[in-house]
This record gives structure tokens, sequence and C-alpha cells, in this order.
């Protein structure tokens, strides 16, 4: 006899269902598992037999097979337990297996019982869904599942409880999606004194999603702006919101089952892994760069990252996302993120001070931002020196915009990238721009073609660095409220670059 139920192994965002198949046959009783699992699945045996046993239930004396098929996927981690433990009460009778079979199940099995929660219960409702399955999961995961709305979702806490379910005995209500997380307290780019220039960079940044690179001595205040980055974004809507936290449901990081409309704000050490940076480990585990995902990586101290970490950033920066790829399988993760590095300008930090620079000027400061390849460098949209803020700026009172009111200003020129960009797909801002694309939104007028042609050929602009700058001045026309691309727009999107090409 056969009983199906159904799984989920988490190879990436997208899940892959799993069809745990039990089978109970004459022959000396023992309890195997096949289909390559790894020794945390090996071992549901013992707690499958030992939650049994909590509820009263004899293991057959009969050979007991599980197949994991298919079974040349790798099977990881302890979220098939209930899966198992359900086919086999299936095989047993106890629960109508065309009842295991209408539904997808996840969770780890205690030794008395208990369902304990487990990782990525958001795509796996998102894979009920498409499967039109419902999805059964522990109780502490019911809430976060239940944000797809697109399946029902019970979440019983224990074994007994899902058995009682799945007999029709006590049926289970359907779990209700998470409270909403309430945005955090964003710290205001008011306290910000001085740094007028990095201060608009940052809102331009904002706007059209433009990688930016900020070089300054130590305490020229770098980290307090790219912290202030946050504050100034478009909250994400409902569909980015879903697809960020899918992203960190799959990492653990989905709290008591809420989902946030805040971007998120990743600032990895510069001791950060390639696996840590990019992804990968146990699981194929997703990296920082994924975790940015529709936020902000923010990498202070850029030089300091291993060099390999750095050069691996080129290829997800351009499209998006990043493969981590393994011998038997290739597992891809989205990562469009707004990426804000931060440097100083030398070993010591004191290139441009007279007084505190090394006997190695200029030497030191081409060694140490020699580390930043030119391809890479030349992904970065917005290049701009933070000086150190002199003692008198910082004796006056906060003043200029607030975070709200450069907010506004943001989410303006993003309401005019949504309209322009509604019938091009995947295109939602600025900087993703390209092609024919680019040239129908961002083409200068004479003066600012003139302008581009003339610096492009004085300085040796990359076909790369002449696009980004199209892209930024239309990001700026687009803070102007201006339809067309003129030639200030086009002048200020040249200082960002030329100014940190000359220095």
């Amino acid at each position: 006899m056969v009983a199906k139920t159904y799984t989920v192994a988490f190879e990436g965002v997208e899940a892959r269902s799993v069809e745990v198949q039990c089978a109970l046959s004459e022959g000396l009783p023992g309890f195997a598992i096949v289909g390559l699992p790894d020794k945390a699945v090996s071992e549901a045996r013992e707690r499958v037999r030992a939650a049994l046993g909590a509820l009263a239930i004899a293991m057959p004396l009969q050979k007991i097979t599980v197949n994991l098929s298919p079974a040349n996927m790798p099977k990881e981690g302890s979220h098939f337990d209930l899966a198992i433990a359900l086919s086999l009460l299936a095989a047993l009778g106890i629960i109508p297996p065309e009842r295991a079979q209408a539904i997808v199940a996840i969770g780890e099995l205690s030794l008395d019982g208990r369902l304990v929660a487990v990782t990525g219960a958001l795509p796996a409702a998102l894979a009920a869904a498409e499967a039109e399955r419902d999805l059964l999961c522990p109780a502490a995961c019911g809430a976060e599942a239940a944000w797809v709305g697109a399946t029902d979702v019970f979440a019983p806490a224990t074994l007994s409880d899902a058995v009682a379910h799945l007999s029709a005995r006590t049926p289970l209500e359907p779990a209700r999606p998470g409270l909403q997380k309430p945005p955090q307290n964003p710290r205001d780019m008011r306290d910000v004194k001085g740094q007028e220039r990095a201060k608009r960079a940052l809102e331009i940044a904002a706007a059209g999603r433009h990688h930016m690179m900020m070089i300054g001595a130590p305490g020229s205040g770098k980290s307090m702006l790219a912290a202030r980055l946050p504050s100034i974004l478009p909250p994400l809507n409902a569909s980015e919101a879903l697809e960020t936290s899918m992203i960190h449901s799959l990492s653990g990081l989905l709290g008591e089952g809420g989902i946030s409309r805040s971007r998120p704000f990743r600032e990895p050490h510069h001791t950060a892994s390639m696996a840590a940076m990019i992804g990968g480990g146990r699981g194929a585990q997703p990296g920082e760069v994924s975790l940015a995902h529709n936020g902000v990586l923010f990498m202070d101290e850029f030089p300091e990252f291993p060099r390999t970490v750095l050069e691996t950033l080129r290829q997800p920066i351009e499209s998006g996302e990043v493969v981590v790829a393994r011998a038997n399988a290739h597992t891809r993760y989205p990562c469009r993120f707004l990426l804000i590095a931060a440097a100083n300008p030398c070993k010591c930090g004191y290139l441009g001070d007279p007084a505190r620079a090394c006997a190695r000027v200029p030497a030191c400061g081409e060694d140490y931002l020699g580390k930043i390849s030119g391809p890479l460098m030349d992904r970065f949209d917005l290049r701009i020196e933070v000086p150190p803020v002199s003692y008198t700026d910082l004796d006056l009172p906060a003043n200029g915009d607030s975070s709200a009111t450069i907010a506004q200003r943001v989410a303006q020129a993003r309401s005019v990238q949504s309209a322009r960009f509604s019938a091009h797909g995947s295109v939602r801002v600025n900087a993703e721009a390209e092609g024919g694309l680019l040239e129908e939104i961002a083409t200068p007028d004479a003066q600012g073609r003139a302008l581009l042609s003339q610096m492009a050929e004085r300085f040796g602009l990359s076909a790369r660095a002449y696009h980004r700058v199209l892209r930024v001045a239309r990001t700026i026309a687009d803070l102007d409220g201006d339809e067309a691309v003129r030639h200030p727009h086009v002048a200020e999107a040249l200082s960002y670059r030329i100014t940190a090409l000359t220095s």
C-alpha cells in the first residue's frame, strides 16, 4: 500500500515540490528513508517514531520505505518531518489518503509531537497555491504563510492537531496573516550638518536607484549619510514586499510572521565571506546581495573587502540576479539592490590633509583605491567626495530639508518612472533602462549632447559610463519635473563622474 502527501524542498525563492511516498511491505521490520537525504532528513525517522509514540500510535511490524521523489534532487533540512509522518499515517489508514494528497505539508517534529517552526513558509505557501493545494505548517509559521492569500493555510501546533484536522474530527480555522510591521523610526537627513552635495547625490540615487560611491576622510559623515538613505526611499509596494519577504523567509528573518513595507538596509562587515555576500553555504542560502533585494546594500570600508568578493558584485549589479552554482544544482536569487559604497581616500584616511597625510602621498591613495578594479568602479553612477565638516558648520543649528521633504520629491520622481515604464515589463526605474528605451527617454537637447560628447572624449568615458550619465541625467530631470533632459541635467550628472575621475 502506498500513500502520498507533499512537501517542499527549498532551492531558492522558487520552491520545488517533492513527493513523499510511503510503502509498507513484508520483510524484516525497519524504517528507511531514500532519495538523497542529508543527515537531518535521515534522522527524521527517529523524530517521526518518537512523535507517533507520543500519540500512542505503534509502528507497524512491517518494512517501511519512505521515498523522497524525485530521488536525484538533494534533500536538506528538517521540514520534511511532517510530510513523512502524514504519509505514514495515511499508509496506516489513520488519516484519509485523499486528504493527504491534497495538501502541501512542511514542519519539523519534536520528540513529543509538537510542530517546530521551519524557514521558507512563505514560498511554500506560494508553491502550494500554484499547485492548487492547501498548506499545512507549524503554528509558528501560519501567520507568515497566510500572507500569500491565494490558498488556505492551516497551522496546527502538534501532530495530533494535524491528524484531527485531516480526519475531519476537529477542523482547523485558516491562519490569518501576521501584523504588518510598523516602519522603523528612521534617522532624519536633517541631522546631517553640511554635506549638501552628498545629500543631493543621495536624493538622486534614491530617485533612480543609482549606485553611489562616497570617498572621504574618517569622520566626514559617510556612514551617517548612508544610514539615513532608507528614510527617503519610498515604501515597498505589495508585490515588492512579498518578493522581498520570500527571500527573508528562506533565511528565517521574518519574526512573528510580520511583513514590513520598509525597504531592507543591509550593511555587511568587510570580513564577510563570499558565501555570506553572494549566497551559498549549507542549502545554498541567499547572501547579503539578495537580502538587500529592493533595498539598500551599504558596504563601508569598501576597499577592505576581499578582492574576490568585490569582483563578484559586477554581474549581480548589471543583471539584478545572482546564481549560486553547485555541482548538482543552480539556485537563482533576485538581487535588485541600491549599492552604496564608502571608502577612505587612502589607508590612513588623510590623503587630502597636508598636516596629517603620510609620507607616501600620493602613492598610498593610488594603492588603496586601486583595490577597486576599473570595471567595478565603472558601475557606480554617482561618485562623490565627502570632505570633513568644519567646526563652524557643526556649531550651526540643523538646517536643510528633512527626510520627509526629500522623500516626497523621491516618491514623485518614482511615480513618474512607474508611469513611464508601465508597459516595459521588468524595467521599474531609470537605472534599469537600456538600449532603445534609454535613447527614447534620455536623449538630451542639442547643448546637452554637445557637452556629453565633449566630456566623454576628453575623459575617455566608456560606453557603460556614457549610458549611466544619461540615466542619471534622466533622474535629475524627473526630480526637476522636466519631461526633457536638458543641458543643466547632463552637466550635473557629469559632475558626479568627472570630479572623481580627475581627483
